[in-house]
């Protein structure tokens, strides 16, 4: 069980250029933020979405909002912090629509052996969550080269299998495509949708061909 006195902080963009690399799909990225967010809030731990005011994405799930200053990821992640209060605390990144619960408890419970810890992504140069023994003690370093930044501030890494939900985030295509069988509700949804509307013009189009050649 994790520990509940755990604040966890998930910076999401929620805009419409959210995800740029998949295609700015607002929904799409909607989904993967909230399925992310439903893993944290089902790992029994306090949860603080920061995000701009205009966005209902999160209305019924059990986290407190926090409005995004819109200076950047850096500014999200500060805004989190400010308004975690005291006791441990984790910034998760919004973009893990294959994470557990279990993995990020198991993470969490390891990082109380520790003042600083980090999970890196699974090409071992970003990260996908950071942990503190208490929130002043954050030096958020998120962005390229993020892992060896952290590292260099003093957070130490956590032995979390390259596997694992926590370390897969997604920036693309072949990102989503290599987690489908695991991904979350919301973007399974998302995505069976898409492709319905994709069926559904293939076969538009072929049906208007044959009209055109009958």
């Amino acid at each position: 069980m994790t520990d509940p006195t755990w604040t966890v902080i998930v910076p999401v963009k929620g805009t419409a250029n959210a995800k740029s690399r998949l295609g700015a799909d607002r929904d799409l990225a909607d989904a993967i933020a909230v399925d992310t967010v439903v893993a944290a809030v089902s790992a029994g731990v306090r949860v603080i979405v920061v995000t701009p005011s205009s966005s209902r994405v999160f209305a019924g799930i059990d986290v407190t909002v926090v409005d995004d200053p819109g200076s950047g990821l850096a500014g999200a992640v500060t805004a989190g912090i400010e308004s975690a209060g005291s006791g441990p605390t984790a910034v998760l990144l919004g973009d893990l629509p294959a994470l557990l619960p279990a993995d990020l408890g198991a993470a969490l419970a390891a990082a109380e052996a520790y003042p600083r810890a980090l999970v890196a992504d699974a090409d071992g140069t970003g990260s996908t969550l950071i942990t503190a023994a208490s929130a002043a003690l954050h030096v958020p370093h998120f962005g390229p080269g993020s892992r060896e930044l952290h590292l260099a501030a003093g957070y130490v890494e956590l032995a979390v299998p390259a596997s694992s939900g926590l370390r897969r985030d997604v920036d693309t295509p072949d990102d989503l495509a290599a987690l489908a069988p695991r991904l979350g509700r919301a973007t399974r949804a998302v995505l069976a949708g898409r492709a319905a509307r994709a069926a559904g013009s293939a076969g538009t189009g072929r049906a208007g061909r044959a009209g055109r050649t009958g």
